[in-house]
């Protein structure tokens, strides 16, 4: 079964966002929708969300699951809002639980903040299955970018988040708390281990100004040519790559923003007195490379 699937792409974070749906029932699903942050002006919006909405309201669509991958770092979710404008529940992996409790102590918070998942709808363990019209939808762990990231298989699709970027660059990162690259490698070899045929959407890509974004390629497409986890590329020499980009890499504009909030579901802090939220950037925690 083949579910149409739409991308939307947020251009300041380099993500990409879906909607699949059922060709039949039209039932479907979005996949880590972004909630607009600002960082320099402290400002939220909703643009992303809503163009999803158009899309929805548009192609007439039922919506009967909002489905992030992860708690993202550069981006907060916008799940809770979509989940209030459509009604339909959201979910994550269920091993979210574990990145709330190691961010709750990174971040220093109070003892009743809550780190059982409860944010959600529903978490979903390794080979959970559900239907979105007449697709199915099979829930892959695949931790190694964060502890908590799944992959969502749906029909001859797979939605792979931060694992695989385009062929050309390769794989994402796995340097962040809780991440681990011999990690990502199992999830990668898992991920390419399915149907040759299948179709790959993955989380970002950062084309040049003015450029679309590209964000499918097909398992054999990866096998033949991705430039980290070809045929041929070993455990070793790929641990050794990505842990030698990583080094490289600074901490993402957003991250320490971004994931306050996705471990809360993608909702800001609990108001003050003077009815705004404030987010807590812990100060040395986090040396520059």
């Amino acid at each position: 079964m083949s579910p149409i699937i739409r991308a939307f792409f947020d251009r300041p974070t380099g993500s990409l966002q879906y909607v699949f749906h059922c060709p039949q029932t039209r039932k479907a699903a979005i996949v880590d929708p972004v909630w607009n942050f600002y960082p320099e002006a402290g400002s939220v919006t909703t643009e992303s969300a809503d163009e999803i909405l158009d899309h929805v309201r548009d192609e007439g669509l039922e919506v009967v699951w909002i489905l992030d991958t992860h708690p993202h770092a550069d981006h907060f979710s916008a799940a809770p809002y979509l989940a209030e404008k459509l009604g339909a529940p959201t979910a994550i992996g269920e091993k979210v639980v574990g990145v709330q409790k190691l961010w709750k102590k990174l971040y220093h918070l109070s003892g009743d903040f809550p780190t059982d998942g409860a944010q959600w709808d529903r978490l979903f363990a390794e080979g959970d299955e559900f239907m979105v019209g007449d697709i199915p939808v099979r829930v892959m762990f695949s931790p190694g970018h964060t502890l908590a990231s799944v992959t969502y298989v749906a029909g001859d699709a797979a939605f792979v988040h931060d694992t695989l970027m385009m062929p050309e660059s390769g794989t994402s990162r796995a340097d962040f708390p809780g991440g681990s690259a011999e990690d990502l490698w199992r999830s990668l070899r898992a991920i390419l281990d399915l149907p040759p045929q299948t179709r790959l959407y993955v989380g970002h890509d950062y084309p040049d100004a003015g450029a679309a974004p590209e964000y499918m390629a097909t398992v054999a497409e990866h096998r033949l040519r991705n430039r980290h986890v070809k045929d041929g590329i070993g455990k070793a020499e790929f641990i050794a790559t990505r842990m030698a980009r990583d080094e490289s890499l600074p901490l993402p504009a957003r991250m320490l923003a971004a994931l306050q909030v996705n471990i809360r579901g993608g909702r800001l802090p609990r108001a003050e007195a003077d009815g705004h939220s404030y987010l807590k950037i812990p100060v040395g925690k986090f040396e520059p490379r």
